[in-house]
C-alpha cells in the first residue's frame, strides 16, 4: 500500500521534471538547436503537421538552422509557418533549402527569458508539492481506514517529504544550468 503510493509519487514527480526539461528546450538560448523548432505546424494536405513529420531540421552552426523540406512544393509553406511562429526568426530559401540565421540575444532579451525560465521552475515546484499533497492524503486515507498504523503513516510521510526534496533540487539544478546557458554570450 504505501510502496505504491511512494511509487506512484515518485513516478509522477520524475513525469513533471521531465515536463520542465521539455519545457526549458523551447526557450531559446544564443545557439542554434533544432528542437528550438519543435511546436511549429505545417499545413500538409489540409491537416497541420509538425515540422520535424515533414522537413529535416539540422543545425549548419552555432547560429543557423537548416530546415529542407521532402517535397519542393511545401517550401514556402514551411517558410511561412517559421515566420508566424512567434520566434520571431527571419528564415531565407533558396529553393530547396530554408537557412534560419538565428539573431544573437540582447541583454534585456536575456534577462526577459530568464524571468521566464524561473517561473517555469516555479509551475514545476508547484507540480512537485501537489503531488505531494495528493500522496501525503492517500496515507491519511489509509490511516483513517486502518490499513496503516500511525508510525508507518508518518514514515511514509517522512519519504514523501524526501521523495519531495530530492525532485525540487533537481528542478533547481536544471534552472541553474539554464540560466547560466541564458547569460552566456
Amino acid at each position: 500500500m504505501i510502496s505504491d503510493i511512494l511509487q506512484d509519487a515518485a513516478k509522477r514527480m520524475g513525469k513533471s521534471v521531465e515536463a520542465l526539461r521539455h519545457e526549458f528546450t523551447k526557450i531559446r538560448t544564443g545557439r542554434a538547436h533544432p528542437s528550438l523548432l519543435d511546436q511549429i505546424t505545417v499545413p500538409y494536405y489540409g491537416a497541420d503537421t509538425p515540422l520535424s513529420q515533414v522537413a529535416n531540421v539540422a543545425t549548419e552552426d552555432s547560429r543557423t538552422l537548416t530546415v529542407t523540406p521532402w517535397e519542393k512544393t511545401i517550401v514556402k509553406a514551411v517558410e511561412k509557418a517559421i515566420m508566424a511562429s512567434d520566434l520571431g526568426l527571419n528564415p531565407s530559401s533558396n529553393g530547396n533549402v530554408i537557412r534560419i540565421p538565428l539573431p544573437p540575444l540582447t541583454e534585456e532579451r536575456r534577462r526577459d527569458l530568464v524571468k521566464v525560465v524561473k517561473q517555469e521552475a516555479e509551475n514545476g515546484r508547484v507540480a512537485i508539492r501537489n503531488i505531494r499533497r495528493d500522496a501525503n492524503s492517500d496515507i491519511k486515507d489509509a490511516l483513517k481506514e486502518k490499513m496503516i498504523s500511525e508510525d508507518e503513516a508518518r514514515a511514509a510521510e517522512d519519504k514523501i517529504q524526501k521523495l519531495t526534496d530530492q525532485y525540487i533540487k533537481e528542478i533547481e539544478k536544471h534552472l541553474e544550468e539554464k540560466e547560466a546557458d541564458l547569460m552566456s554570450i
